[in-house]
């Protein structure tokens, strides 16, 4: 079993609870706070994301007007990059696809 698909403990959910008491105090800092929960939460406590198909990229580019070559720029990719996923030669991964999901959720105006 992964450190991601473990059981939370009854003592690490109560040292996070002190955690974020710390951190509502302003005993911890906001980095130190994230470093202490990443550490012990791991990607589970992380939001998902849900995958994007070709059709999900073109119809994001399509409604808000832009060209592959504005869309590319505006996700600090290449052009060539949004043609792979318009195609679905690849699927979105990263920076990328949290834009994109930003983009899906609240419109291009919420990146611009």
């Amino acid at each position: 079993m992964s450190k991601a698909q473990k059981k939370t403990s009854r003592v690490t959910r109560a040292l996070l609870e002190t955690a974020d008491d710390m951190r509502r105090g302003g005993l911890i800092d906001k980095a130190a706070h994230e470093k202490i929960t990443m550490r012990h939460i791991g990607a589970q406590g992380l939001a998902q994301i849900a995958p994007l198909t070709a059709e999900d990229v073109k119809a994001l580019r399509a409604e808000a007007r832009m060209s592959q070559a504005v869309l590319a720029q505006h996700l600090n990719v290449t052009v060539g990059y949004v043609s792979q996923l318009e195609r679905g030669a690849k699927r979105p991964t990263g920076a990328a696809l949290a834009l994109l999901d930003i983009i899906r959720r609240k419109g291009i105006q919420a990146i611009l």
